[in-house]
């Protein structure tokens, strides 16, 4: 904020300076704060100005501006906007207010709410505001042009009447030859004629809304996120086999979205993420194929990809399809390759394609917030760089370093999306900072394989002496975990993936499920994990004289690939002499530790076993029955239990039903998830069918768990607010989640 401290000292005359530099510029040191502070309130006075217009405003005062022309948030959340004008929260906790405050009033809302109103009544206007109130792709349709009605048999006219339904967009019979169109039957893309479903759009129970009033605007919540040429995977024992994703499992290839022409234009399959099914893609392969596009294919380094005319589509669940001579079969729906036996690839293959998943956590493309990286030597990895190899980067710096060319501070960039199949071994001396990160829009993979016989093969950090540092930020580490021991500083895991259970089988199942991501073995190095997903975290040190380790998990999810696996421990599933801060954070599986100081928004599937009771607290957690934890507040299933047991002390309920119904409501709110399982699209997304205490039961009335700052409730009443506002006048509209 300070913009230049010496700004007041300059406007002294010289021989003021003169002096003061004398007598060691103390006047200097007085005025860089009186400084400061004046920038304080000059940056407070522009903003000020700035927040009279809706495009400058901080996020707080943009809902005061929709004030001003009728737009109303969300009742309940006025404090959060009240926090904005005084302030006086810690830096963290203003951030986050910040973010909730975002999703409570849009600015592009609150900006185009007065052309909104010269709309209301359109499908086009009703998917615009998906995606500027919720920020969600959306397809509008009105359901009542899709019920089937019996035409009068003296006014039978087939070839005109498909017309008409075809211009006017109205559901039409059944026609058996086009698979295509048969394949989107039930989605937001069906064109068939149905019979009349009474059930209401705007359900809160089973949603139908084929009524003469019934309006549905299809969400997707599911984000694309794009692989960009990445390596891909050969299957063992063939040559001609492989699938798109590095890691040897099936992902079902996403539509990467295409902007709409106009306004006024409704949603159509090529606008919104939605998975590629087969016959889409055999009927409009050149939609789909290419640069640029939803995916493309390239072997044997070539620089144009695989011409269109020799992709076919095929079923390759069992690999038995064999593509002809010259054909390279695509299976979208399995995320598979298969090339002619006698035209294999025989210098490999690499794909660009679109996976869908929930939010910006783990490895990927996505651009990410980091520091600004000052006073470090740079080494850039990757094709045409200085360097090939992360080792080659990393003994460069440790040359640089003996040569005075370099100091402590180093970070090795990489700058493709490319796989690198090394033994890495980090050895960190006092005062040493070494950040391995991906350069902005990559994923770069490291395969950790079987180099050595006799000793694991883990990505090894070694502190020498206290005060070495280690980032590793936006990678993919496959294989092998990574293995922290000796006195260090710190360790920091930012935007990485370290694969649960080292590697992937085909169906997305873990390959070595009992193995940890992360061994801290006698080390003293403060843990830091931020937007990642990991496997198990095992602990190995001294609890006699040495101090518990400090783990702090933010916005992450911890995976043991099942609730019933250690996700923290020490050997043998002993407690880790480690203290955990979790905050915002998805805990597959059992957690056995020294203490937890604080955890906030959290889900644990397993059970939370801690030894020193007397220190910490657990806020507003789901922790499984039989835990052993410190004091909890807003606990679940801790209130719905209690609630149970005031029903009974004030004699609407009989005791002896009060233990059977504790049960019932403690099996109600247990988390309910999409996916559990890595690699699959709905990994660590709370279901639908998942109860509101979990959905609604964080501090700020978000998500528990890892999405949590997605504020998808909030988006969600937003939207349906927005909804009974600007539908059609005696429609019956309701929400129905694609993803």
């Amino acid at each position: 904020m300070n913009r230049d401290p010496d700004g007041l000292l300059e406007l002294l005359p010289q021989w003021h300076r003169l002096r003061d530099t004398d007598a060691g510029e103390p006047l200097r040191a007085l005025l860089a704060v009186v400084a400061e502070q004046v920038d304080v309130v000059r940056s407070g006075i522009e903003q000020g100005y700035q927040d009279w217009f809706v495009e400058t405003a901080a996020d707080w005062a943009v809902a005061y501006l929709g004030d001003l022309v009728g737009y109303r948030i969300l009742p309940g959340y006025e404090e959060v906007l009240a926090t904005g004008l005084h302030g006086g929260a810690s830096p963290e906790r203003a951030a986050a207010r910040d973010r909730l405050a975002a999703r409570l009033a849009p600015r592009n809302d609150v900006a185009n709410t007065v052309a909104y109103r010269r709309r209301k009544g359109t499908l086009a206007l009703l998917e615009e505001l998906s995606a500027s109130v919720a920020d969600w792709p959306a397809r509008a349709v009105e359901l009542s042009r899709l019920l089937g009605g019996t035409q009068p048999v003296r006014l039978l006219r087939p070839d005109e009447e498909a017309a008409d339904r075809q211009r006017l967009g109205r559901g039409r019979l059944v026609d058996v030859r086009r698979g295509a169109e048969l394949d989107l039957l039930g989605g937001p893309f069906d064109g068939q004629a149905h019979t009349t479903d009474v059930r209401r759009a705007a359900s809160t129970r089973r949603q139908g809304g084929r009524t003469p009033a019934g309006v549905a605007l299809y969400v997707w919540r599911l984000k694309p996120y794009p692989v960009t040429r990445a390596p891909a995977y050969c299957i063992d024992r063939a040559r001609n086999l492989f699938t798109f994703s590095v890691l040897g499992n099936d992902t079902q290839l996403i539509t990467k979205p295409e902007p709409e022409p106009s306004t006024t234009h409704l949603a159509a399959i090529d606008n919104v993420p939605a998975p590629i099914r087969r016959r889409q893609l055999a009927e409009r392969p050149a939609d789909y194929y290419g640069p640029g596009k939803s995916f493309a294919i390239w072997r044997d380094g070539a620089q144009e990809p695989v011409p269109p005319a020799e992709i076919t589509v095929a079923d390759l669940s069992d690999w038995t399809y064999r593509p002809k001579r010259g054909q390279v079969a695509i299976d979208p729906l399995l995320g598979r390759i298969a090339f002619g036996a006698r035209s294999a690839p025989r210098r490999g293959v690499w794909v660009d394609y679109h996976y869908a998943f929930g939010g910006d956590t783990g490895g990927g493309e996505y651009p990410r917030d980091r520091p600004e990286a000052r006073h470090r030597t740079l080494y850039r990895v990757g094709p045409g760089e200085p360097y090939e190899r992360i080792n080659d980067a990393y003994q460069q710096w440790r040359a640089d370093q003996e040569d005075g060319s370099a100091g402590g501070a180093a970070v090795i960039e990489i700058t493709h999306s490319g796989a690198y199949q090394e033994q890495l071994d980090f050895d960190l001396a006092e005062n040493d900072h070494l950040e391995l990160r991906a350069a902005e829009g990559n994923r770069p993979v490291i395969r950790l394989l079987d180099w050595y016989s006799n000793r694991p093969d883990a990505l090894n950090v070694r502190g020498i002496c206290p005060g070495g540092r280690l980032v590793l930020d936006g990678l993919l580490i496959t294989g092998r975990g990574v293995n922290v021991t000796g006195p260090l500083a710190s360790v920091t895991l930012r935007h990485c993936t370290l694969v649960p259970g080292w590697s992937l089988e085909p169906h997305c199942e873990p390959h070595s499920p009992q193995e940890p991501s992360l061994v801290l073995d006698h080390t003293t190095a403060c843990v830091t994990i931020e937007s990642s997903i990991l496997g198990t975290i095992q602990v190995v040190g001294d609890e006699v004289d040495t101090d518990p380790l400090e783990i702090h998990l933010a916005d992450s999810i911890l995976d043991a690939t099942g609730p019933e696996r250690p996700a923290l421990s020490g050997p043998d599933c002993e407690h880790a002499h480690a203290l955990l801060h979790a905050h915002r954070s998805t805990v597959v599986g059992e957690v056995h530790t020294h203490a937890v100081p604080i955890a906030e928004d959290c889900v644990f599937t397993g059970r939370l076993r801690v030894a020193r009771r007397s220190l910490g607290c657990l806020r507003f957690c789901y922790v499984p029955p039989c835990s052993r934890t410190p004091r909890r507040y807003e606990c679940q299933p801790d209130l719905v239990r209690s609630a149970v047991t005031e029903l009974v002390e004030r004699g609407e309920l009989d005791p002896a039903q009060a233990a059977r119904l504790r049960e019932l409501e403690a099996e109600r709110v247990r988390p309910l998830f999409t996916s559990l399982r890595y690699g699959t699209p709905g990994y660590g997304q709370l279901a639908a069918g998942c109860a509101p205490e979990i959905t609604r039961g964080a501090e700020d009335r978000s998500e528990l768990g890892a999405f949590h700052d997605l504020f998808q409730p909030q988006r969600e009443d937003n939207l349906r607010a927005r909804l009974a506002e600007y539908t059609p006048a005696g429609t019956d509209a309701g929400i129905f989640f694609v993803s």
